[in-house]
């Protein structure tokens, strides 16, 4: 029976935005509602509701050995969906970690991937990219040179990914993705045969399309926002706070 994933890589040692006492993906932002109580939310919390909303009922945090705060804050269940946990050895980049999932994903699988210290906007976007392919959920930013900038043709193909690339073609970058079991292993193939060199998710695309793999691009995303670092995190309480942003509380 195909199953819905969600891989949440959270590995990463978040030094843009130390010191903090906790992992960065618990780092609180905005509130939720528990029962009439209203508590901080964790940035990681958003993400997961997005996975939510899309129909995941299996979510995989990748996390380093040191990060087990984030085990103790979420245990195994979040909404409808359960929680297991791989442990990544060395922060190796997205690549590494998001292999770091593929045992427990079977080939007719669908799987969801974002990054835990992000917001975006819509909640509904997972649903935008279809089954069974690579496909990218774009949003249009003011300094494409500090992401992954995704260059399409006129149908949303991916032609390249420019990865921080210093005058990037295009406004257009990924903010998360969505792809089959199958898809994934296959990715991992190319990874392996490339000697695991490509940290950067972009640069092992490009070399997936370069040996005749396809990708969509979907120009869907409206808000993007890396809340990584202390000017993203600024701008993330102030999107939150505006009157024209709802949004929905994720089950616990």
């Amino acid at each position: 029976m195909r199953r819905r994933w969600g891989v949440i890589p959270a590995a990463g040692l978040g030094t843009r935005i130390q010191p903090l006492a906790f992992s960065k993906e618990l780092l609180p932002i905005g509130t939720r509602h528990d029962g009439e109580t209203e508590r901080p939310r964790a940035v990681c919390e958003y993400l997961l509701e997005r996975m939510l909303v899309a129909g995941v009922t299996r979510v995989c945090f990748v996390i380093s050995p040191a990060k087990t705060d984030i085990m103790s804050y979420f245990g195994g269940q979040i909404g409808n969906a359960s929680i297991c946990y791989a442990v990544q050895q060395n922060p190796n980049g997205l690549c590494d970690a998001l292999f770091s999932a593929l045992p427990f994903i079977a080939a007719d699988d669908e799987v969801v991937v974002g990054l835990p210290d992000t917001l975006w906007f819509p909640i509904e976007g997972f649903e935008l990219l279809p089954d069974g392919t690579l496909s990218f959920l774009l949003f249009p930013v003011a300094q494409p040179e500090l992401f992954d900038a995704v260059i399409t043709d006129e149908n949303g193909s991916v032609q390249e990914i420019q990865v921080k690339q210093y005058e990037a073609a295009s406004e257009w970058i990924w903010g998360a993705f969505k792809l089959s079991g199958e898809v994934l292993a296959d990715l991992h193939r190319i990874w392996c045969e490339r000697g695991k060199s490509d940290q950067y998710f972009g640069t092992l695309v490009n070399a997936y399309l370069r040996q005749g793999g396809t990708a969509l691009g979907i120009k869907g995303g409206d808000i993007y926002v890396d809340v990584g670092t202390l000017h993203g995190y600024r701008e993330a309480v102030r999107v939150l706070s505006s009157n024209q942003i709802s949004y929905h509380e994720v089950g616990r």
